[in-house]
């Protein structure tokens, strides 16, 4: 047992929510043991998955953004795998930068495994990202199964793996307990988020979405980037109000860039003190504590 407790915040973006540890100096060692302790509803904090936050300088990963940006977001889905982006996380990553202190409430690059995506954060009020441009890649047929119902899927990369899906009503998703059949799997080898979507109205859509390593989340923020973009190619408006269960977001794709706004909330902070696959030295406790305890609950 580890006698320090990792200290830890925690946040979420329309309820998708997420475990950040505070690692500015990057010193701090996560196995995906510990990152899916961590993440368990009934064991552990609980969440749909971690946010890291370390400087670039101090990060191997981020090296190719030193100078681009100064934060790196690690971003882990809850069973402990690694994913390129994160369109929720990233709201809630720039919320805890600036209700910490270490950024002034504005334009903040942060660099990510998809590149560095500027975030604008207010000192309240919603966040809006540039999401970068959304790639529709021909993968041949894709086609997403659940139970004896099939449909023909759209992939859109935003840069995270979407196969989108619209249907008549939400329901015919399924329970998502478990990942839908996708074909063919050698169309996604990093695996694939599936969105079910509704067309609501005009410029109105709702989802419902399985996230790869989580399973059903209450909201997916490149998941609904993908539906509003899926929509919009096939005859739509540029701009989408999409519904999730945890909320709602607004979504707009312009001729090189796909904007996401909505809100982040940081909701509680804390020591995680399990045993399982984490280590860091001792000097890295200082700059840690320092900044986890600097923020307490609040919302945006």
């Amino acid at each position: 047992m580890n006698t320090r407790g990792l200290p830890f915040v925690k946040g979420h973006g329309t309820e998708n929510d997420f475990v950040l540890i505070p690692d500015i100096e990057g010193r701090l060692r996560l196995s995906a043991a510990a990152v899916a302790a961590i993440c368990d509803r009934r064991a552990g904090i609980g969440g749909d998955g971690i946010l890291r936050v370390v400087a670039t300088e101090a990060e191997p990963d981020a090296a190719q953004y030193r100078g681009a940006a100064r934060w790196f977001m690690d971003y882990r889905n809850a069973d402990g795998s690694i994913a390129e982006m994160c369109g929720n996380g990233i709201r809630v990553f720039a919320r805890y930068l600036v209700d910490a202190g270490l950024e002034p409430a504005g334009l903040i690059p942060i660099a990510t495994r998809g590149g560095v995506r500027t975030v604008d954060c207010p000192a309240t009020g919603s966040i809006t990202v540039d999401m970068g441009p959304a790639q529709l890649p021909d993968l041949g047929e894709i086609t997403v199964r659940v139970g004896e119902r099939t449909w023909a899927a759209r992939a859109v990369f935003m840069p995270n793996p979407h196969a989108v899906v619209f249907v008549d009503d939400l329901a015919e998703a399924g329970d998502l307990r478990s990942a839908p059949l996708v074909t063919p799997a050698e169309a996604y080898p990093d695996g694939v988020n599936v969105e079910f979507v509704v067309r609501v109205g005009p410029g109105h859509l709702a989802l419902r979405v399985h996230e790869r390593g989580s399973g059903e989340t209450r909201s997916c923020g490149t998941g609904i980037c993908a539906a509003a973009v899926a929509a919009g190619r096939a005859g739509g408006p540029d701009g989408y109000l999409v519904d999730v269960p945890g909320g709602r977001l607004a979504i707009t794709e312009t001729d090189t860039t796909v904007f996401m706004t909505g809100p982040a909330e940081l909701v509680a902070t804390g020591e995680w003190h399990g045993d399982i696959g984490w280590s860091a030295d001792a000097s890295a406790w200082d700059a840690t504590e320092q900044t986890a305890t600097a923020v307490g609950t609040g919302s945006a």
